[in-house]
């Protein structure tokens, strides 16, 4: 929610520092991400610089045809020469000027400066030059009764801080600045004013509109205005800046009346063009099978009988609380407006949202449960301003409603409050801070506000209320534990050892999104409404995002760069719902053996097995990466990142299950080792990790050791062979192994190896 703390200050007295307002609102009521300036630099008088001014005369620039030559009153006594490139204006426009000297929020400053040989002495400002809009087609055009040489700032919003809110989904009362204020009163104990809006007269006569609910559970309540004599036409230009400012597109006076109010109370309305519909009839019902309805964005959408619809006497015109129809929205032949404010059940909207993946700003509202008593006072504030606006007779009204809910009544007792917030405060105290937030204490109960209704149901709802504005001081303890329950699985507590071992070796966890733009499994699955192109599929490995995280450390010049990171997967299952894993991976700066090294490492420490296989991996080496016990190493291929990188990728699950838990251990052997190595050539396609297989099957147990030690393929070695070199360590448990002991060993795996792959001794 973006809130213009000049609209802010309509309802209540903002003189605090905004970043003390900030802070407070983010402890006490909802997080503030920080404030946006906006507009015009407000330093050594720079505002006195924009005025209102008055073209006296206009005409064709003599050198150039795109150019107008202008004669401004800027409220100066003499006439100000301006050249300007718009021509949606002339002589006796009122426009806005910048005068020499000025500062545009672009930080360029204006000076008198000559344009194909004429003087201009000024500028006439478009509205986005200013920071008013967006609009650039034409230059700003003022109301013809503000007087040349008024400060700009007077009339306008030259500049404006805004508050970034976001709020919680339970607070569908802080979606409005109305709402913002009322919490600002509270938290400052200061005046709030009262709920903008006030009827005018009807013009015209009390005609009586034709609305008919069908499903109260659906809507509760149906309030309906009738307008004549509707000019339909731009806003001016207050309307269409605080528009701006909250986030929104100025349309036209009428629907920027709606999304004004929406903005400042919180409950959406709509507008309908009175005359498309049928009989002059609303209906508020659920839609029939087979049902369309062509909405305002130009979709036609296929409707379910569980959708809630706004109908007229033939055919549905409206997703009720979502968006309207094209049939009957508002055009510039409008010429009588029916206007909606209505009170929608909050489930209803969000299924019909969620099934069409249309998500608006009234339905955003609505599915969080806005206040049913708030309809007519939006209808009382909308109907002020679209007859001071858009010329309008109001000259209908009709409010359709069942019972509306009661005010809930909760028992309490402040005592608990105390106990549960860990401070004391007085029940005297209590019950002032309750009444501030508009509360009713009577007795041992107290009354929610209908636009809490549904948040503060319990008595420790209502202690949380206290709570809020004792959150500084409350202090910094931990809780007392008072009962223990549960406890790690196997594979949680070997997760935790994982993650600590890794710690140990010099490797800093991360954490990445687990939404990605593009994935290497083509199957991956992908979000029908992604948040962004950056966010939008579910990735099915964590070693891409590693890589970015490596990439960015890097780009800042960091060392030691050994991260790693352990989190969930999302495999394609080939259902509507992915098979959710929990990988490590890690990535580090050096080549395959540091990577092969450090799952050897981790093996060790956890006790699981992790031979080594050669095979290739699309981000790794094509000849340096191999397979291993629940997933991957290898070095990273030299496209991906730049200088010597590694990684491996593991399942944390299948490592579980191959470790030895509980660990069993061995004796250390109290007889001496013999040590020798030991190389021999083979075809170039044997796998190392085969040769150490057949050499412990032929030793036995008296081998101890049998480690790899290089893979060799220049000369003299023959072409399609390589020299596979091993250090062996044997030992017994029993006794002495002589010279003797180890050479029949020797020859047992050397026999071994010639028999299975043809090996040949190098000597």
């Amino acid at each position: 929610m973006r809130v213009p703390v000049s609209w802010l200050r309509d309802y209540v007295a903002v003189d605090m520092p905004l970043p003390e307002l900030a802070d407070r609102l983010s402890i006490s009521v909802a997080e503030v991400e920080g404030v946006l300036h906006r507009g015009v630099p407000n330093e050594d008088g720079n505002l006195g610089l924009f005025r209102v001014g008055r073209v006296v005369e206009a005409g064709k620039h003599p050198s150039a045809d795109r150019l107008q030559l202008c004669q401004v009153d800027v409220g100066e006594g003499d006439v100000r020469q301006i050249v300007c490139g718009a021509w949606n204006f002339g002589a006796g426009a009122a426009v806005a000027v910048a005068l020499p000297g000025a500062v545009l929020p672009d930080g360029r400053k204006l000076e008198s400066t000559k344009l194909r040989g004429e003087l201009s002495n000024g500028m006439i400002l478009a509205e986005d030059e200013i920071e008013l809009g967006v609009d650039h087609a034409g230059i700003m055009l003022l109301p013809d009764e503000w007087e040349p040489g008024t400060p700009l700032a007077d009339k306008l919003a030259l500049t404006e801080d805004i508050l970034l809110v976001e709020s919680t989904g339970n607070r569908p009362d802080l979606l409005s600045v109305y709402g913002i204020a009322r919490e600002v009163a509270a938290l400052y104990g200061l005046e709030l004013a009262p709920p903008p809006g006030n009827d005018p007269t009807r013009s015209g006569g009390d005609k009586s509109l034709d609305l008919r609910v069908d499903d109260f559970d659906g809507c509760p309540r149906y309030v309906g205005r009738l307008f004549c004599d509707v000019a339909i036409g731009p806003s001016p230009a207050w309307l269409r800046t605080r528009l701006s400012d909250a986030g929104m597109r100025p349309i036209t006076n009428v629907v920027d009346v709606t999304n004004y109010v929406m903005l400042a109370l919180g409950n959406p309305l709509h507008a309908f063009d009175y005359a498309t519909l049928a009989e002059s009839r609303i209906v508020v019902r659920r839609a029939k099978k087979g049902e369309e309805l062509r909405t305002l964005d130009g979709e036609l959408r296929k409707l379910d009988p569980d959708d809630l619809l706004i109908a007229d006497a033939k055919r549905s015109i409206a997703l009720a609380g979502i968006m309207g129809g094209e049939e009957t929205e508002i055009t510039e032949a409008t010429t009588d407006v029916l206007l909606e404010a209505a009170n929608f059940d909050a489930y209803t909207i969000f299924r019909t949202s969620e099934r069409l993946r249309l998500r608006t700003e009234g339905s955003n509202r609505w599915e969080k449960g806005v206040d049913p008593y708030l309809a007519p006072v939006a209808a009382t504030m909308a109907t002020e301003l679209i007859v001071e606006l858009a010329g309008a007779r109001w000259v209908g009204h009709g409010d359709v409603q069942e019972q509306l809910p009661e005010r809930t009544a909760i028992r309490y007792r402040p005592e608990r409050a105390d106990e549960l917030i860990g401070i004391e405060t007085s029940s005297e105290e209590q019950h002032a801070l309750l009444r501030r937030l508009e509360f009713d204490v009577k007795d041992a109960e107290v009354i929610a506000p209908t636009w809490r209704a549904r948040d503060v149901t319990r008595e420790v709802d209502v202690v949380e209320e206290i709570a809020r504005f004792r959150m500084d001081q409350v202090p910094f303890t931990y809780p007392l534990r008072r009962e223990m329950f549960g406890r790690l699985t196997r594979n949680q507590r070997f997760q935790r050892r994982v993650e600590e071992f890794l710690s140990g070796v010099g490797f800093s966890e991360v954490y990445t999104a687990s939404l990605v733009e593009r994935d290497f499994d083509r199957e991956a699955l992908r979000l029908l409404e992604p948040i962004s192109g950056e966010l939008a599929v579910l990735r099915t490995t964590l070693l891409p995002s590693l890589v970015e995280a490596a990439r960015r450390n890097a780009e800042l010049g960091n060392e030691r760069i050994d991260l790693f990171e352990i989190a969930r997967v999302y495999l394609p299952s080939g259902g509507p719902l992915p098979t959710e894993r929990i990988h490590v991976a890690g990535i580090a700066q050096g080549g395959f053996s540091r990577a092969k090294g450090v799952v050897e490492a981790l093996a060790e420490a956890l006790e699981f097995e992790a031979p080594f296989r050669a095979e290739p991996h699309a981000l790794f080496h094509p000849s340096r990466s191999a397979a291993t016990t629940g997933g991957a190493v290898g070095e990273l291929h030299p496209s991906l990142l730049e200088g010597e990188w590694c990684g491996f990728e593991l399942f944390v699950d299948e490592l579980a299950a191959a470790a030895h838990e509980p660990v069993q251990f061995r004796e250390i052997g109290a007889y001496p080792a013999v040590h020798q190595d030991i190389a021999v050539v083979v075809d170039a396609g044997v796998r190392a990790a085969e040769l150490l297989a057949a050499a412990r099957k032929a030793a036995g147990p008296d081998l101890r050791e049998a480690r790899f030690l290089s893979d060799y393929r220049d000369p003299p070695i023959p072409a399609g062979k390589k020299s596979i070199a091993f250090s062996l360590t044997f030992q017994s448990a029993e006794r002495t192994l002589t010279d003797e002991d180890a050479a029949e060993l020797r020859n047992r795996i050397v026999s071994a190896l010639e028999q299975a792959f043809e090996a040949r001794l190098r000597t």
